[in-house]
């Protein structure tokens, strides 16, 4: 059973920016998971809603390597502190 409930993209893969996608390729995927950890700057966030506000071109990537992205741990960010 995942601890998290699945995440849902903000953004269509069409928009995503093929240069931050090749620069992402490049990393391996225990760095990536390891970028998108909670309390750093840049980390997995995501509304309650399961709808992620940062993250996407590393999920991507990681979604492409079959990781299992919905188990990761995220930053929960409210309504009200919404990036978007």
């Amino acid at each position: 059973m995942r601890d998290q409930p699945p995440l849902t993209p903000l953004h269509e893969f069409a928009l995503l920016s093929a240069s931050k996608l090749a620069i992402f390729e490049r990393l391996d995927t225990e760095t990536l998971k390891g970028s998108l950890a909670p309390n750093q700057e840049h980390c997995l966030k995501a509304r309650q809603d399961r709808t992620m506000l940062d993250g996407h071109h590393r999920i991507h990537i990681l979604r492409m390597r079959q990781v299992d992205v919905d188990a990761l741990p995220r930053e929960i960010i409210s309504s009200k502190d919404d990036l978007s």
